[in-house]
Formats: structure tokens, sequence, C-alpha cells
């Protein structure tokens, strides 16, 4: 019986592999998209703005657009299964590059922010990625399986920046109407990537079967995982946004802002490679807590100096925070569901993350304007310190549960 399983779970996990790389680099592509919209969205919102004040409004309506697309990508998941879902996102991708370039060439600030919306949506999508890549896997291959997908994110960092300086300038006088259409381009090779997932579509049980979503959602485990996941996104997002702007008040030049930015990036997904290997070796808990610390780190970082390298430091440790503490909580929430469960569970789970992010977006530029680059990091701690305190309650609860099992000769429940 054990080797029919253990031949069960071989054959579970090289599927899974396959659909790793697949899924890896659909998630280098669609970066692309999201570096381009951030690269470019405040430039072209104050080109086309009727009012200097809407220049960022692009951005957040993608950061609303990635809030907006969680629970649906999970219930045609839920329904049709994950291809479908990940076929339509890519979809989006290229209708927002065709509606970008067109808005810029129409000089069309509404169309603008119209694309940069789908563009949310399609990378609501992507965020899927990761916990797709899990499905079927074997307990022990979960953590790595979601860590190399994020890793395809430290080529999106370079592959969205360069397609910018490519292509900014071949349609002039319309400054980035060709970096959208590439970017549409790019979306289009993505979806022939994700159409050839092996994620077959859900069994009929599967659409009805599993515990009630409030049943799930008030364990104290996914409490615990979510609110982690909506203090690491969210807290990194509102010091990286704010982190250029800064930068430039400080008189330092836009180069060493796209330095920073750059560095980031690499620093939010090259951890990736061996994230997974330390939460199978130390646990999820453990990394999710060395994440938000570095997170803080980055904070103290950001209040020590107005220097280059100060910035420079303050957004490299921020991205291996967030590298350690967003992985971390993902994998914790693929410990607190069923199978069947998971679409509903993973989709609700991500719209707390975004919509939270979406909130953030709409006040970081004016934290920043009032109250200065100190009061953004020193936002950081409140946060970070009740995701600790959280992560800290459920593992001596389920410590003490185990003790008290133990003694009773019996073995701890599963999820």
């Amino acid at each position: 019986m054990l080797d029919v399983t253990a031949a069960h779970e071989i054959a579970d996990d090289a599927r899974a592999r396959a659909n790793v790389v697949r899924l890896a680099a659909a998630q280098a592509l669609t970066g692309a998209n999201s570096a381009v919209i951030f690269a470019t969205g405040a430039i072209v919102g104050a080109t086309l703005a009727p009012d200097m004040s809407f220049a960022t409004v692009p951005i957040s309506m993608y950061v609303v657009g990635l809030a907006a697309g969680t629970l649906p990508t999970g219930a045609i998941s839920r329904r049709f299964g994950r291809r479908v879902a990940f076929v339509i996102g890519t979809g989006l991708g290229t209708l927002t590059g065709l509606l970008g370039s067109f808005a810029i060439l129409h000089g069309s600030f509404a169309l603008f922010c119209i694309a940069t919306f789908l563009g949310g949506l399609y990378g609501s999508v992507a965020q899927s990625y990761r916990f797709a890549a899990a499905d079927g896997a074997s307990a022990a291959y979960r953590p790595k399986a979601v860590s190399w997908v994020m890793a395809g994110g430290v080529f999106a960092g370079v592959l969205g920046p360069q397609l910018v300086q490519w292509t900014m300038d071949v349609w002039q006088p319309y400054l980035f109407a060709f970096s959208f259409l590439v970017q549409a381009a790019v979306a289009l090779i993505a979806m022939g990537i994700v159409a050839g997932v092996d994620m077959p579509k859900p069994a009929p049980a599967d659409l009805h079967g599993g515990r009630p979503l409030f049943t799930i959602v008030t364990q104290p485990r996914f409490v615990a995982a979510a609110l982690c996941g909506v203090i690491s996104y969210p807290m990194m997002n509102l010091v990286m946004t704010s982190a250029p702007l800064a930068m430039k008040m400080c008189g330092l030049s836009v180069s060493d802002s796209n330095f920073g930015i750059q560095w980031h990036i690499v620093a939010m997904y090259g951890p990736s490679f061996f994230t997974g290997t330390l939460i199978a070796r130390l646990g999820a808990p453990k990394v999710v807590a060395a994440g938000l610390l570095l997170e803080a780190g980055a904070a103290g970082i950001g209040l020590s100096g107005l220097t280059a390298m100060h910035f420079w430091a303050t957004l490299a440790v921020l991205g291996v925070g967030w590298n350690f503490s967003f992985i971390g909580a993902s994998a914790l929430v693929l410990e607190t569901h069923r199978p069947q469960e998971r679409n509903k569970v993973q989709a609700f789970n991500d719209f707390l993350v975004f919509g939270m992010m979406a909130i953030g977006s709409f006040s970081s530029g004016q934290l920043l304007a009032n109250y200065g680059w100190s009061a953004v990091n020193l936002v950081v701690f409140p946060p970070v310190i009740l995701g600790l305190v959280a992560l800290s309650l459920v593992s001596w609860a389920r410590r003490r549960r185990a003790r008290l099992d133990a003694a009773m000769g019996e073995f701890p429940d599963a999820v």
C-alpha cells in the first residue's frame, strides 16, 4: 500500500514539475505587464490627465483591478478549471496592451485608466499561478513549487524595464505607445504557454464539496496566514511606491531611483530559488516571521538616512523580506484547506491581500506628501508587530494541542 502511495506521489510531483516550468515562464512574461504599467503609468498619466494630481490614478486603477479580479478568478477556476482562467487572464493582458497603445495615440486618459484596470485583472489571474503550481503535488514539494514559480519574477524584473527601454521612442511623439503594443504581444506568448498547463477540469463532486468558506477562513491558522499576507504585501508596496518620489524630493537623480527599483525587484524574486527549501526545512511560520522582521529592518534603514545608499539598502532588504513573508504566508494558506476547497479559499485570501493594497495605493502618495518619508517607514512597524504576535499565538496553540494529543495517545487532526 505504501509503495502504491509513493508511486502516486512521484507521478503527481512529475506533473507538478512540468507545470512549474510553464507557470514560472508565464510568471516572467506576466511580470512584464505590471513592469510596463508601473514604469510608464505615472508618466503617461501626467501627460494625459486633466490635472497633475491625477497622474498616479492609472497605477491605482491597476491595483484596483488586481483586487477586483481575485474572486472571479477563483470562481472561474472552480467551475471550468485553472487553465481556462489562465487563458482568459492572458487575453485580458493582450487587451491591456492594445487599449493602452490606442489610448496614448488618441490622448484619452479615461481609456488609459481602463487599460491599466484590465492589466490589474490580468495580474490577479497571474497571482494564482503560485497556488496552481502546488495542485496535486506532495506536501513536501508544495512550498518548493510555489517558490519556483515566484522565481519567474526575477526575469520579469529584467524583461519589463528593458522592454520599455527598447520601445518607448519608436512611435514619436507618442511616448510608450509602441511599448504597450509589444506588451500585448508578450501576453499572447504567455497565452500559448499557459494553454499547455496540465490541469484537468475539476470533477463534478469538487464543485459543491468541502466546508463552508466561513468555517475555513475563521480557523486561527488561516487568520494568521491571511493577516501576514495582508501585512507583507501592502507594506512592501507602500514603501516601494513611495521611494522613487521620496528620492526625488531628497534631490537624488532618476538614475538613482531606477537603480534602486531594479535591485528591489531582483531582491523580491531572487530568494525564491531557495525560499521553498527553507520553508520545507524550518517551517512556514519561521520563514514568515523572518520576512516580517526584514521588512521592519528595511523601514529602520529608511529612517536612518537619506542618501542613495540608504534608499537602495531599504529597497533591497524590503524585497527579501517580502519574498520570505509572502511566499511563507502562501504556503501557510495551503495548509488550511482541502483540495476541493482550494479555489475559493485561495481567491478569498488574495482578495484580502490585494483589496488592502488597493486601499493603500490611494493613500501612499498623501502620506508621503503630508508627513514625509519617515512617516512612511514608521507605518510599517505596528502591522509587523501584529503579524508576529498572531504567528506566535497560533504556533503556541498548535504546539499545546500536539502535546495534549500526544499525552492522550492521539495524533493531531490533519486540516
